[in-house]
């Protein structure tokens, strides 16, 4: 259906997979509501507009943000967070702001997904979710900044704040960690450890500019243990790139004591929750976490393009 008021249609020319979306095809992802169109890592090109729409017009290459800003909202407002909240009820349900899909099969809705659904050649997001880009950069390229990409770097910069010489440990290398080690390394971190139980994965992570490379299935001792060993005393951030508790766990302890800083990143299954002796918090390690790097998608991500 064509975009209502402050909606934008758009051509989506590329999309990227993440995991989020594997795991809500799955079943076990609290909020996802069927049948849906999935996808949220994407890269268009603005079609039509709706009534009211002032920042976007038709040929505008975007970026379809799956965390809005709106600018006006009390989180946007607070200047703390991009945790923009102005279309979250409704996203969250797989609507529009207005309550209602633009997507439906034989008169029967079809849901939309992180308000972005990018898995469809043409998809309706709210102005407030997409971010303009640069016509210049290629859409194949530059739609991972949709997810991974900014997640990965952004928590290394905005989140954690590393700095030259920093030691860094990344576990989980999919796209995510690898965005990380990226980060890590424009950071001029010292050392940067990537941590994996698949070695086949070190090689992209050493391209990227990893310098230590860990595969705790080699050790008869908790990896947090290994890690303190070979970097005296804890790395000064770690950040958990899978969504598994035990591995958040893991990434907290090895930190090292006094400041060391652990950031989650990975997104775990509904209902776990993490466990840690309360002794490594009052001896200094900072545990938090990072949505989308902390990236503020219209003001911010066109500067990353």
């Amino acid at each position: 259906a064509p975009p209502k008021k402050g909606e934008v249609l758009v051509k989506i020319t590329h999309t990227g997979v993440c995991h989020t979306d594997a795991f809500t095809l799955s079943g076990d992802d609290p909020e996802g509501v069927f049948p849906a169109v999935l996808g949220h890592e994407g890269g268009g090109i603005v079609v039509e507009v709706g009534e009211g729409v002032t920042s976007l017009k038709p040929g505008d290459h975007v970026i379809p943000l799956y965390t809005a800003e709106c600018g006006e909202c009390k989180f946007c407002k607070s200047g703390k967070t991009n945790l923009c909240q102005a279309v979250r009820a409704t996203q969250g349900k797989g609507l529009m702001p207005d309550g209602t899909t633009r997507f439906s099969y034989n008169g029967e809705p079809i849901y939309h997904y992180m308000g972005t659904s990018t898995f469809s050649e043409y998809t309706v997001c709210a102005e407030i979710s997409l971010a303009k880009v640069n016509p210049q950069a290629p859409l194949d390229k530059v739609c991972l900044l949709g997810c991974g990409v900014t997640t990965g770097i952004g928590a290394v910069h905005n989140t954690a704040k590393v700095k030259p010489g920093d030691s860094v440990a990344v576990f989980g290398l999919g796209g995510i960690g690898l965005a990380v080690i990226q980060g890590a390394v424009q950071a001029q971190a010292g050392r940067i450890l990537a941590v994996d139980t698949n070695p086949d994965k070190f090689t992209l992570a050493k391209e990227m500019g990893a310098t230590d490379f860990i595969n705790p299935n080699d050790y008869d001792k908790p990896i947090q243990d290994v890690i303190v060993e070979l970097t005296d005393g804890g790395v000064d951030f770690s950040f958990e790139c899978i969504g598994n508790v035990n591995v958040m766990r893991a990434a907290l302890e090895c930190c090292h004591k006094g400041w060391g800083e652990s950031v989650i990143i990975g997104v775990a299954g509904a209902g776990q929750e993490i466990k840690t002796r309360p002794f490594q918090l009052v001896t200094g390690r900072v545990w938090r976490g990072s949505a989308f790097g902390g990236v503020k998608g219209r003001s911010q991500l066109p500067g990353m393009v």
